[in-house]
This record gives C-alpha cells, sequence and structure tokens, in this order.
C-alpha cells in the first residue's frame, strides 16, 4: 500500500471549507495545504490579528472571518456571515481547542473546556448544517484525542461543578468530541445524505495547544518542541489531519 503524502490531496478547486483556529498550528497548516490544492478556504479565527497573519501566509484562495468557540452568540454570527457568502460548504475541520485549562466558562456558562472543544462546534456544525447538505460530498472532521480514554460524559453536567480536574475535563471534551462524530454520521446515514462524518487523532504534536493551559494559569511555559528544532517546521500530527480532511473517502466514523 502507498503510503499517504501531502501530495495525495486531490484537486479541490470549487469547494469550500471552513477550519477552526487557523491561525496556527494543525489548523493553519491543513488550511494552507487545502488552498495550495484548489480548495477555498475561510479560516475561522479568535483573534483577529493573528489570524489576519495566518491569512497573509495563505498561497491560495482563502478569507478570515473571526469566530469564538466560547460564545453561542458569536457562532451564530459566524454561520450567519458564511451563509450570506457562500451557497454551500463542502468540508467543515473542527480542529480548534483548548486543553487542561484553569476552571473558567464560557461566554454562556458552561466549562470552557467541554464547552469550547465540544458544544461550541456541535453548535457551528448544526447552524451549518444546511449549508453542508446542499455540498455534493460534504465531509465533518472532528479532531479528537486518545485522552478521550479518560472522559466520562455525565448528563445534565455542563459546567463540571464541585469536581472539576483539568485533565479529567479535557478527556470528557474530546469523548463528547468523538460520541457527536459517530451520531452524526448515523443520522447522516438515516436521512440518506452524502455526508460523512469521521474522527482525527492528532498525537502529539508540537502547537500551541500544550502552552494555553499554563498561559491561563499565569505560568510562563512555553510551547514544546517536537519540530526537531527547526523554526517554522510544521506540526508533526498535520499530515494525519490533512489526509483525514482531504484524501480518499474512508469508513464512516473512522479515526485518523
Amino acid at each position: 500500500m502507498t503510503a499517504w503524502t501531502p501530495q495525495s490531496i486531490p484537486e479541490l478547486t470549487g469547494r469550500t471549507a471552513v477550519v477552526t483556529g487557523a491561525n496556527s498550528g494543525l489548523g493553519h497548516e491543513v488550511s494552507a495545504r487545502l488552498a495550495a490544492h484548489g480548495a477555498h478556504v475561510v479560516l475561522a479565527c479568535r483573534d483577529e490579528r493573528r489570524g489576519a497573519e495566518a491569512f497573509a501566509q495563505m498561497a491560495g484562495s482563502a478569507e478570515l472571518m473571526l469566530l469564538d468557540l466560547a460564545s453561542l452568540a458569536s457562532i451564530r454570527q459566524f454561520a450567519g456571515q458564511f451563509s450570506d457568502a457562500h451557497a454551500s460548504l463542502d468540508l467543515l475541520v473542527c480542529n480548534a481547542g483548548v486543553m487542561a485549562t484553569p476552571n473558567r466558562t464560557t461566554a454562556d456558562g458552561f466549562e470552557l473546556q467541554f464547552g469550547t472543544n465540544h458544544l461550541g462546534h456541535f453548535a457551528l456544525t448544526g447552524a451549518l448544517l444546511p449549508r453542508l447538505l446542499i455540498a455534493a460530498r460534504p465531509r465533518v472532521v472532528v479532531v479528537s484525542s486518545q485522552v478521550h480514554r479518560l472522559g466520562a460524559v455525565i448528563p445534565g453536567d455542563l459546567t463540571s461543578n464541585g469536581w472539576y480536574n483539568k485533565w479529567l475535563a479535557y478527556g470528557r471534551s474530546k469523548l463528547a468530541n468523538l460520541v457527536f462524530m459517530y451520531e452524526l454520521q448515523r443520522r447522516a446515514v438515516a436521512a440518506g445524505t452524502a455526508l460523512l462524518s469521521v474522527g482525527a487523532h492528532p498525537g502529539w504534536t508540537a502547537t500551541n495547544l500544550q502552552a494555553t493551559g499554563p498561559r491561563m494559569a499565569g505560568s510562563g511555559a512555553r510551547r514544546p518542541r517536537g519540530d526537531g528544532g527547526q523554526p517554522g517546521a510544521e506540526p508533526t500530527g498535520c499530515d494525519g489531519r490533512v489526509a483525514t480532511a482531504a484524501g480518499s473517502d474512508r469508513p464512516a466514523g473512522a479515526a485518523g
């Protein structure tokens, strides 16, 4: 079997993709490779300055739209803006997230990791579903983690009230990502749609994710080096995410 490489990406001209957390790390690399193969990529970023810097580095067709997954109002605004500008959506990459943060809440009162990593993407996918279903072969990629094995979804508990542990909360959010991915695929099949829902595990990847939690807690921790010490080197888990997003069709619910 021939190994997958970025050159395996098919021609994507005429297709539109939305990538959350596209200003850095995996999101940035996935966006760049999709755009390089002809897709029009919407960089969905929370920080306008960082998003603009990422947009300036795109070699293909791209645009920047602001999105804060910790705010349902921002999600609704983004979905409305996208739907006004685009008739359909071929690919949604649910990539953005936070990890091992102090006990904080979203703008709507949900525990931050569960609210951002799962609920935000759940709401975004639902808001963009009408545009996804117009596309001929729509795909939703949910980036999860093997840390989902630590997680347990507790019905009715969206705030981790009284028990918060930063790693258990992260694991719960990643488990919820996978449950959502499978259920979305089940419902897509039951409804007779062409939508494909898949999950991806990035492995150990040198991105800003590892520094977010310590930084919020007041630590000066910096991004770990997983790039062989080369400035500007791509995140090491990127190929698998791009393969999941743009490669050949995989079994429904497959995880990369």
